[in-house]
């Protein structure tokens, strides 16, 4: 398994191009070799394909705003051939039924663009939070996802820290995802629900990462989207080292 940096991290350092590309200079220069871009300026899928080579860096997932994943699906897709990226991400969804975001209409919504990008060779990715482990209609709206979409069409992006904060055990369910897992996010728990670089915290990583790989992990992407006023890349910068002495690059 490889380790990278979500970009949402530094979402504050990424507002312009310029900013952009040192960023990603400051993440190589860390020791990451991969990224998912998240929540930055716009930027041609040809620029970003040259600052990632020009950095060492390949981008592994993105998330990309859920009005082109709808709208522009195939476009998408092609953008992400330019600079190598299989995995597209969906970064959220509500999933309150009581403002028309339910579980059917979910599945209504995405199960054509996870069909699509299955077509254009990528595979589609979901990020949760807590809000995944209500439940709706009885049961979890996490079971009814793995349910109603086939794991060919649709992967998830486990957040460590939103399962933990759900009530859930993150090992427990990697092990349940085991095979639709390629990407997941690693963040700490801390005291008070704070969240905390890889280490720092509570979430008992070993098991984590025992129950990644044997469930066909290939990248944990380092994400910490509170960083309590600290520098988010020396946040990063700590996530990665304690990663490191655990063996990972």
């Amino acid at each position: 398994m490889q380790i990278g940096a979500q970009f949402f991290t530094v979402r504050a350092f990424t507002k312009t191009l310029d900013d952009l590309a040192l960023s990603l200079r400051k993440v190589a220069d860390i020791g990451y070799k991969t990224v998912q871009i998240s929540a930055t300026c716009p930027f041609e899928p040809e620029w970003m394909d040259e600052q990632l080579k020009a950095n060492g860096l390949k981008c592994v997932l993105t998330h990309v705003r859920d009005s082109r994943l709808v709208e522009d699906t195939a476009a998408v897709a092609a953008e992400h051939d330019v600079f190598g990226c299989h995995y597209v991400g969906l970064g959220q969804y509500k999933f309150r039924p009581e403002e028309g975001e339910s579980v059917d209409k979910f599945v209504e919504i995405y199960g054509p663009v996870a069909k699509t990008l299955k077509e254009c060779g990528k595979y589609f990715m979901y990020h949760n939070h807590a809000h995944e482990f209500r439940k709706e209609n009885g049961r979890l709206v996490f079971d009814q996802l793995i349910e109603r979409f086939s794991p060919d069409e649709m992967g998830f992006t486990l957040d460590t820290y939103w399962v933990q904060r759900g009530g859930g055990d993150p090992a427990q369910w990697l092990e349940k995802m085991a095979g639709r897992i390629p990407c997941i996010h690693l963040k700490d728990y801390g005291h008070e629900q704070v969240m905390l670089p890889v280490g720092e915290g509570n979430i008992n990583f070993d098991r984590v990462f025992e129950k990644a790989e044997a469930g066909g992990t290939k990248y944990m992407l380092v994400e910490q989207d509170n960083c309590n006023g600290e520098d988010p890349f020396d946040c990063l910068r700590r996530s990665y080292e304690f990663l490191k002495a655990e063996g990972f690059e």
